[in-house]
């Protein structure tokens, strides 16, 4: 039978990156996306609103730990890959909850390999052939980098925050099912993304909207926490190359290759929005300390070379992106308003009765 090239299968794809992913997918691949979410308080139906008379964009509601449901959407769309983004993602929330991002991350994307090595199993000639299972990590599984240091895709595991730790167990899953069953897996270690429809719960959002509200930018310990930060459009860019040439059984690091610290980010993030309001307003003056985080990595960073040999490199540097990323904050005051009470009623849901 010849391969469709009618669908890829992306989970989360209601979240940041994952919508990122879907929408900059349906405007330059040819394939039809399978969208699985959850629809929890990060995946945002107004982030997917542009597409809802798009015909070749299937948006289902659902979990990754529920097998049936894995099950029969592999049987009836036949992807080609599946992309596997669907994750719990805030460090700050894996240390209240880590149960949690257990259940999520390490359960669901269990549930998922199981079901598509199933499907890949029962498939022959060019679809067995060309199909692929891509596994969305982080770096943050390498733990803290030392002075100097970049990761590679050889570096150990050494994960330090919960939410890490459910990622690299994640890792270890997609290479045993590789390992064990032969499934073409690839898996893609980015470095701390950014830029539009990102929750307000993430570093580079909360400062943007205490900035612009002219409110305390809260930094953990000394902020001198070193970040290498990509912007989320070529993010997408890295995971589509990884799928399209990527070799399987191999993971591809992805960044920008240069690191900022966290006071840094955020003194740009305050002249960038008295810049865009035009107010003349200090903002600097609201960066305020707070007591550190428990296991706060120190810094990131990674060595992207084997992704570069594929043909790609990041188009966005970080000056340009924060100042696009803080200019679409201030002009989309709706998508952050559903954003901030989503937020709001997820905390209600956790408070005791």
């Amino acid at each position: 039978m010849p391969q469709r090239d009618a669908s890829v299968l992306i989970t989360g794809g209601a979240g940041f990156i994952g919508g990122t992913l879907v929408r900059q997918w349906l405007a330059e691949e040819a394939a039809q996306v399978v969208n699985l979410d959850k629809l929890t308080y990060a995946g945002l139906r107004i982030s997917l609103e542009e597409l809802a008379e798009d015909p070749r964009h299937l948006l289902v509601e659902g979990d990754i730990c529920d097998a049936a449901l894995v099950r029969e959407l592999l049987a009836e769309h036949r992807p080609r890959a599946v992309l596997h983004l669907a994750a719990e993602t805030h460090v700050d929330r894996s240390i209240d909850e880590p149960p949690k991002f257990a259940e999520t991350n390490v359960i669901g994307t269990c549930t998922l390999l199981d079901q598509a090595t199933r499907h890949w199993m029962g498939l022959s000639g060019d679809e067995r052939e060309q199909f692929r299972f891509l596994f969305m990590s982080t770096d943050e599984v390498f733990g803290s980098a030392a002075p100097g240091e970049h990761f590679t895709d050889r570096s150990p595991l050494a994960a330090n925050s919960p939410y890490a730790a459910s990622k690299a167990a994640g890792e270890h899953l997609v290479h045993a099912f590789a390992h064990t069953y032969g499934l073409p897996t690839v898996a893609i270690n980015p470095t701390n993304n950014y830029g539009p429809r990102q929750m307000p719960e993430k570093f580079i959002p909360r400062m943007i909207l205490a900035a612009i509200s002219n409110q305390p930018l809260p930094l953990y310990g000394d902020g001198l926490q070193e970040r290498d930060w990509l912007h989320v459009d070529d993010c997408c860019r890295a995971i589509r190359t990884v799928l399209r040439r990527g070799s399987p059984g191999r993971r591809y690091l992805a960044g920008s290759g240069r690191e900022h610290s966290n006071r840094a980010v955020a003194e740009m993030i305050c002249d960038m929005a008295s810049r865009y309001i035009g107010d003349g307003v200090d903002r600097r003056a609201l960066i305020a300390h707070v007591a550190d985080r428990p296991g706060h990595d120190r810094r990131y960073a990674v060595d992207a070379g084997p992704l570069a040999a594929l043909g790609w490199s990041p188009q966005t540097s970080l000056a340009d992106g924060l100042a696009k990323t803080v200019a679409w904050y201030v002009d989309n005051s709706a998508w952050t308003a559903t954003a901030v009470d989503s937020l709001r009623r997820r905390d209600l849901a956790r408070s005791p009765t």
